[in-house]
């Protein structure tokens, strides 16, 4: 490294402290002067403009972010936190089209872009699959859920430790109307992770809709062994008891 590529670093890793501290105007004025250097790497150049993004991003500043995360791009296409946040930003916006477009090509990329002997890399992964299910939950949204169980899938693919996509996916197969396979999801989440409470509130809630009404009522009240102040179970046993006595 020459000394001139090693002060441009040490430029950058200021930049970074004033922006970690929210001295965000004596970090961009750093960065302001990396970007216009001529000796400046394009690796170093693309760092500079992705740390500009995302302080224009922080600070409200839209129209800067998304040149900034473009420019970055631009530079390294590969850089996949950059995709990833023009992605978000587009999202924030409502340019969902935009968003989805982003986030597909630096997917593919990823998937790939690597040689077969490669590791998969779990914290690109895991940011992947939020973003997924984002696009999971949008889709639910519009009532278009063959779009969003596919997505879903596609997260518990990306990070099989992400339990509430699974519990999505059941949920969208009882809207579906596949019942049997919505209770088959739950019970499977139930039995693998036995301390995951969510999966027994929805499992409940189910047995419940569908007028079985005794093993909900077991379900909320294993959830509230395991944590007695959970609101959630409280107020579904409360209401299932009071409903139950009116019938009576």
């Amino acid at each position: 490294m020459t000394l001139k590529s090693f002060k441009l670093e040490e430029k950058i890793n200021n930049a970074q402290k004033f922006s970690d501290s929210g001295n965000h105007k004596e970090a961009l004025t750093i960065l302001n002067e990396i970007i216009v250097d001529p000796d400046v790497t394009k690796s170093l150049l693309a760092q500079s403009y992705f740390m500009m993004a995302n302080i224009f991003h922080m600070r409200g500043e839209i129209g800067k972010s998304i040149k900034g995360f473009t420019k970055c791009l631009s530079l390294e296409p590969g850089h996949t936190d950059a995709a990833i946040s023009l992605s978000v930003v587009y999202n924030d916006i409502g340019k969902y089209e935009e968003a989805k477009k982003v986030f597909e090509q630096a997917n593919s990329r990823v998937k790939y872009g690597k040689e077969k002997d490669e590791f998969e890399d779990d914290h690109i992964n895991k940011k992947f699959a939020l973003k997924h299910f984002e696009l999971a939950e949008m889709y639910m949204t519009y009532n278009r859920l063959d779009e969003a169980l596919f997505e879903f899938n596609k997260v518990v693919g990306l990070d099989p430790d992400y339990l509430e996509a699974r519990v999505r996916i059941a949920k969208v197969y009882a809207k579906k109307n596949f019942i049997t396979k919505s209770l088959d999801e739950l019970k499977k989440l139930k039995n693998e992770h036995p301390n995951y409470l969510p999966a027994r509130i929805a499992l409940g809630v189910l047995y419940y809709g569908h007028g079985r009404v005794l093993e909900a009522q077991s379900e909320w009240e294993r959830v509230l062994v395991k944590d007695p102040r959970n609101e959630e179970a409280l107020m579904y046993i409360n209401l299932s008891r009071t409903a139950t006595e009116t019938t009576i």
